[in-house]
């Protein structure tokens, strides 16, 4: 069995899986992970194997309990992956984008795929039929479109998301719901759409924290996986076992 960590900026994931997929998975804040990852030990005693994705800080304390239990993979940039890396500066390329890309190649190989993450940023990245990874498009996520009209002027307050019911906002809160949202729906459609011209049979993959209050509004064809991510560190680790 395999054990799966994805460290986030706030949370940490962790999940099992064995040769059938994901058996269970579970998210905790960072200074709990000691104590989730326990219990899972403690009902999966099998895992032999352990993948460790980390784009915010994970304590040397963590992974040194790791490491006492099991073999353990750090993914970075030169980790061996299922696809062919083009990117111009693969050492600046975020692990979870590669996660997200490896799961890309391992569930639609020769298709043209293009993977949109929404969380703290919308990361967009796209796979070649050829099963080369060309990059794809950072931009800001919801949460933070939210903080900057409030940090980068006088006078907007700082929001949390409400789904706006018309496309007019008839209030400064209202006004800027949609500006985030709406604006946000709106530019995923518009990079699908522009890959889609140039792609033949793009497949679209969404993901992340924030897929599922996205997807209903989409106007693209999409396919939603919360585990996306999860899933191409397995591939991975697998990918990596010899």
């Amino acid at each position: 069995m395999n054990l799966i960590i994805d460290v986030g900026n706030t949370l940490i994931k962790l999940a099992v899986f064995n040769a059938s997929g994901m058996v269970q998975k579970k998210v905790t804040v960072k200074d709990e992970f000691l104590s989730a990852f326990n219990d899972f030990y403690d009902t999966y005693p099998n895992i032999t194997k352990c993948i460790v994705s980390s784009v915010g800080d994970f304590s040397a304390e963590a992974l040194t309990v790791l490491q006492n239990n099991f073999s353990v993979l750090k993914v970075t940039h030169k980790t061996k992956v299922p696809f062919k890396n083009l990117y111009a500066t693969p050492q600046t390329l975020g692990v979870d984008r590669i996660a997200l890309v490896a799961a890309a190649a391992i569930q639609y190989p020769e298709k043209n795929v293009l993977v949109i993450d929404a969380g703290s940023c919308v990361t967009y990245d796209f796979l070649s039929d050829h099963n080369q990874y060309l990059g794809g498009v950072i931009a800001p996520g919801l949460t933070m479109r939210f903080k900057a009209m409030h940090t980068f002027t006088a006078g907007l307050p700082l929001l949390a998301l409400e789904i706006p019911k018309r496309d007019i906002g008839d209030s400064t809160s209202t006004a800027m719901q949609v500006g985030a949202f709406l604006g946000l729906v709106n530019e995923i459609d518009g990079f699908i759409t522009s890959y889609s011209e140039n792609y033949a049979d793009l497949t679209v993959i969404l993901t992340g924290g924030d897929a599922e209050i996205l997807r209903d509004r989409l106007k693209n064809d999409i396919f939603a996986n919360s585990n996306f991510l999860l899933e191409g560190l397995h591939y991975i680790l697998e990918y990596n076992k010899d």
